[in-house]
């Protein structure tokens, strides 16, 4: 399946979480068992050219997609958990939400020095819990250059921030609009 195909699968759902707010729901997504084995397809296509070592995702749809990818390519997965979740010893950073602050947290005893981290996430939005996700990695000694979404929403200039981090970013995906 292509981009365009696993796009149409995506449900677009009115006013939730609020009025205004047109929310990408990706659950019709997951639910096609070829449109889900394409997508991990594509991403993980995506992250083997980037070069990954390791993939992390982020709290809870990035655990869906990019546990898929690292074991569609025989890699280690790395959860970057909300706080309070790893029953070890954590490093962890403060970040900024639309409405309050949010923290993330890894075992650093989980990165090698200089192994080379690939984000993968559902949906890129504003981009502030991939940057802190690849400001903790990168903490802990990883090299982040690379993340992946299966949805962008550009007018929200998530992709350009990370793009301004030093991140690439591929997504499988945009829709216009918030």
């Amino acid at each position: 399946m292509t981009p365009d195909d696993l796009k149409a699968l995506v449900r677009t759902v009115p006013d939730f979480p609020e009025p205004g707010i047109l929310f990408r729901d990706i659950t019709t997504l997951i639910g096609h068992g070829a449109g889900l084995a394409a997508c991990v397809g594509h991403l993980a296509e995506r992250a083997r050219s980037g070069g990954a070592d390791l993939v992390a995702g982020m709290e809870a749809r990035g655990f869906i997609f990019g546990a898929a990818v690292a074991a569609r390519l025989e890699l280690g997965f790395l959860p970057v958990r909300k706080p309070g979740k790893l029953p070890v010893p954590t490093i962890g950073v403060d970040y900024a939400l639309e409405y309050g602050r949010d923290r993330l947290e890894i075992d650093p005893q989980a990165i090698r020095p200089g192994q080379n981290v690939v984000l993968v996430d559902d949906l890129i939005a504003t981009g502030g819990t991939a940057l802190a996700a690849a400001e903790l990695l990168r903490r802990a000694g990883a090299i982040v250059t690379h993340a992946l979404f299966v949805i962008d929403l550009p007018d929200l200039h998530g992709a350009a921030r990370l793009r301004d981090a030093g991140i690439k970013v591929e997504a499988l995906m945009d829709f216009p609009g918030h």
